[in-house]
């Protein structure tokens, strides 16, 4: 059963002036690292980054805040290079209340064209 839908969608130009200090603050090592290896399109990977921490967040209801950090929401890559969510955290106790402790499985989705990047999350319970 689907308990929660979220998208999102970011200009990737807006990650371009960022400093070092606050993509250490946003981004996980990980992500970074990713984004560095691929340097000509390094703001395209922070923006896909950032759109699916915002469409998780909005397919819970909730947002960033005193119980859920940036840190808590982060995309890894599978061994086939597919995108994933990895959640821990603040973000984890509130996908379990939204879940009724039962185990979810986070389906996401993430693409960009030109300026834009845009990021779908279904969360559905097993």
């Amino acid at each position: 059963m689907i308990i929660g839908i979220g998208i999102d969608l970011v200009e990737c130009g807006r990650f371009l002036d960022w400093s070092a200090f606050k993509k250490q603050r946003i981004f996980t090592k990980k992500e970074l690292e990713y984004a560095d290896n691929d340097n000509a399109n390094s703001e395209k990977h922070l923006a896909n980054f950032w759109a699916a921490r915002e469409a998780f967040l909005k397919a819970i209801g909730t947002g960033f805040g005193d119980d859920i950090t940036f840190s808590d929401v982060s995309v890894v890559h599978n061994e086939s290079g597919r995108p994933e969510l990895l959640v821990v955290g603040g973000a984890r106790a509130a996908l379990k209340e939204l879940s009724g402790d039962s185990d979810a499985n986070i389906h996401l989705s993430i693409t960009d064209q030109d300026d834009y990047c845009a990021a779908m999350v279904i969360i559905e319970t097993k």
